[in-house]
């Protein structure tokens, strides 16, 4: 965060309002990546500090669907749809959250903030 804080050249009092919203965005981005790939542990790549995301929870949901060749097809479409109900939802709370912070940036903070990947 320090970093960020030294790339945006925020003073103690921007800090202090960007910095929430900030790691806000950090969590909202998370959330809306979790669960994207097979090759991950049962908690969606969750290490264990963080609470696990909505969308890491469905995503484990399904693959543990998949992985008993008995799981009935109702049952995955069931998942399936869950796990898109999801990330549907990151995806909004993440460009909600996006505009929040838009809008308590300077112009070449939000520009700092787009080439760090953070912001679109």
């Amino acid at each position: 965060m320090n970093s960020i804080k030294e790339q945006l050249k925020a003073d103690d009092d921007e800090w202090k309002v960007l910095s929430p919203k900030i790691e806000k965005l950090m969590t909202a981005q998370r959330d809306a990546r979790a669960g994207g790939g097979f090759g991950r542990g049962p908690r969606g790549g969750n290490n264990g500090d963080q609470p696990q995301s909505a969308v890491a929870k469905a995503s484990a949901e399904l693959r543990t669907a998949l992985e008993n060749k008995d799981t009935a097809a109702d049952e995955i479409a069931k998942k399936l749809a869950s796990l898109r109900e999801a990330r549907d939802k990151a995806r909004a709370d993440l460009a909600t959250t996006q505009k929040e912070l838009k809008e308590v940036l300077t112009q070449r903070q939000e520009a700092v903030l787009v080439t760090m990947g953070m912001l679109e």
